[in-house]
């Protein structure tokens, strides 16, 4: 389906991989992995061809059809959502199209046998079924069929990507590109998209993703971008950090194995060397030591953060009180009578499809929104720290990394903001990078540096994976398990929130759900249906 052979892209004086060749093959689904900037979506466009390699080449057969999600939705802002979907099929939407223009222009003696070929082309593409299957698909990504006759430009940012993924999903490509096909979406979504790519979709998919639980539900292969090469293992994601670690253990072993043979030769060399009956057997042995080569043991491109969170001082037995919290937008009731309190040590996860109100509750919780009624009101000597999921307004100014941080936290020295840089991985020169250029990973680290700094005891989080690789994700999973303080965490990452939560609210257009307990044991007590779309539908 896909021949990669002898594939190589470099960047400036950076090298990200070489020598890659590579055959994917049909109804495989292979997850690309590696650290923030080795080349994941670079490999990904070089497939798209919207790159061009430094060496080698990638062939794709012919007859074969590509797809991924268009980042072009300003192109689309004045369709109708449906139609956006239908666009997928290009000679068919044309054939519709012309169709439709064809009905409604006086007819001739050539209308009869245009509209026979037109006909023939939308059957061929099963068109009469193709706006079922576009609702399906919208439905699906959590866009309710109200919507679906609504001009794209109604929707958020989010929203609209949602559309793209369903019309790359409507085009049935024989091979599906995706590059992080989760981020806009919210728990339920995920779920819904994982039984579709498993389910539904039959021909050959790549994709990158950080979400570990839907790189282990999706994946058939991996393909580890690491030590300047890309690798093909055959398992999920899980199978593959067993096998990619075997072969490290075996490597570092094969050259501990001469490295020591080295050692006793060279003491076989210098005791003897000298010796006219053992000369012979020394050189020899010189020889020998010539001709053994050392492994060469190239360093990972994967680095893991050092987080850690400290509380300067506990916080009193009740943290946060919302009461009765109402908020509406116009017509649109986003929140309605939220009354929950947060305990002192618990770590809560609040979730819902996206658009429920989840960011908006944490901003209401952070006085950086005033609700419609109700009130939100923080417990004696609470200290919080917040990591906004829009955190642009944040990192706004020109300035570097090291002022940015010295900025916010005026009262610690320069050796101990240097050492928390250094502990989420800006180092050296890294420091004087200007905030407005670094990327969404090194922004995340640079917020979480700023919390670690801060020793609150209370966190607020809201979607700190985001933009996080899978190293900074489970190293942020460590840190929060071994956290002294109240957590309250928005996340649809559900590894991420698996690992870490005791209480989960859960929020819905009905109302909302508090379950204490771990989020396995909250699906576990209301089953895997309250994720779904059907579901809520019928509260």
């Amino acid at each position: 389906m896909i021949f990669i052979k002898d594939l190589a892209i470099q960047y400036g004086g950076k090298l990200l991989f070489e020598g890659v060749d590579l055959l994917l093959n049909q109804s495989n689904r292979y997850a690309i992995v590696g650290a923030n900037g080795t080349g994941k979506s670079t490999l990904l466009r070089l497939m798209m061809q919207e790159e061009s390699p430094s060496l080698g080449e990638i062939v794709i057969t012919k007859s074969k059809q590509v797809g991924w999600v268009k980042q072009d939705h300003f192109h689309y802002e004045q369709n109708r959502i449906i139609d956006v979907v239908l666009m997928g099929k290009s000679e068919l939407w044309k054939a519709l199209a012309d169709k439709d223009a064809l009905l409604n222009a006086p007819w001739t003696d050539a209308s009869a046998d245009q509209l026979g070929h037109l006909e023939e082309t939308i059957a061929h593409y099963n068109g009469y079924a193709a706006e079922s299957l576009a609702h399906i698909l919208l439905e699906g990504l959590g866009i309710p069929q109200s919507k679906h006759f609504d001009t794209l430009s109604t929707l958020s940012g989010g929203y609209k990507m949602r559309v793209l993924l369903a019309q790359a999903l409507f085009e049935e490509p024989d091979i599906l590109l995706l590059d992080e096909p989760t981020n806009h979406l919210d728990i339920m979504t995920i779920a819904w998209l994982e039984a579709y790519l498993i389910n539904e979709f039959k021909g050959l998919l790549v994709f990158v993703s950080h979400d570990i639980k839907f790189l282990n539900k999706i994946s058939t292969h991996v393909l580890d971008i690491d030590y300047g090469e890309v690798r093909e293992y055959v398992g999920d994601y899980n199978l593959f950090l067993v096998k990619k670690k075997e072969i490290a253990e075996q490597k570092l072993s094969e050259k501990k194995y001469a490295e020591d043979k080295l050692a006793h030769m060279q003491k076989f060399v210098e005791r003897f060397g000298a010796k006219a009956s053992k000369a012979r057997q020394a050189q020899s042995r010189v020889k020998m030591m010539e001709k053994i080569e050392l492994p060469d043991i190239k360093n990972s491109s994967r680095m893991s953060p050092n987080f850690h969170f400290e509380c300067k001082r506990p916080s009193g037995k009740v943290v946060l009180t919302l009461d009765k919290v109402v908020k509406t937008y116009g017509e649109k009731n986003v929140l309605n009578n939220v009354s929950f309190s947060v305990n002192k040590d618990e770590k809560v996860a609040i979730i819902g499809h996206n658009g429920i109100g989840k960011s908006t509750l944490l901003k209401i919780a952070m006085q950086a929104l005033e609700p419609t009624s109700g009130k939100s009101e923080w417990g004696y000597e609470t200290h919080v720290s917040y990591f906004a999921q829009d955190h642009h307004e944040q990192l706004s100014q020109s300035m570097s990394v090291l002022e940015w941080l010295t900025q916010q936290c005026p009262k610690e020295s320069s050796a101990s903001i240097r050492n928390v840089l250094g502990q989420v991985l800006f180092v050296k020169e890294e420091v004087e990078s200007n905030i407005l250029h670094i990327s969404g990973g090194e922004a995340a680290r640079l917020l979480v540096a700023k919390m670690m700094l801060e020793k609150p005891n209370v966190l607020v989080l809201d979607e700190p994976t985001n933009h996080l690789d899978i190293e900074g994700i489970e190293a942020l999973i460590k840190a929060l398990k071994a956290y002294k303080g109240t957590l309250i965490l928005v996340s649809h990452d559900r590894h991420f929130v698996g690992q870490i939560v005791n209480r989960v609210v859960a929020l819905s257009e009905t109302g909302y759900k508090d379950y204490k307990g771990t989020y396995n044991q909250f699906l576990k007590y209301y089953g895997e249906d309250y994720l779904s779309q059907s579901f809520l539908a019928k509260k």
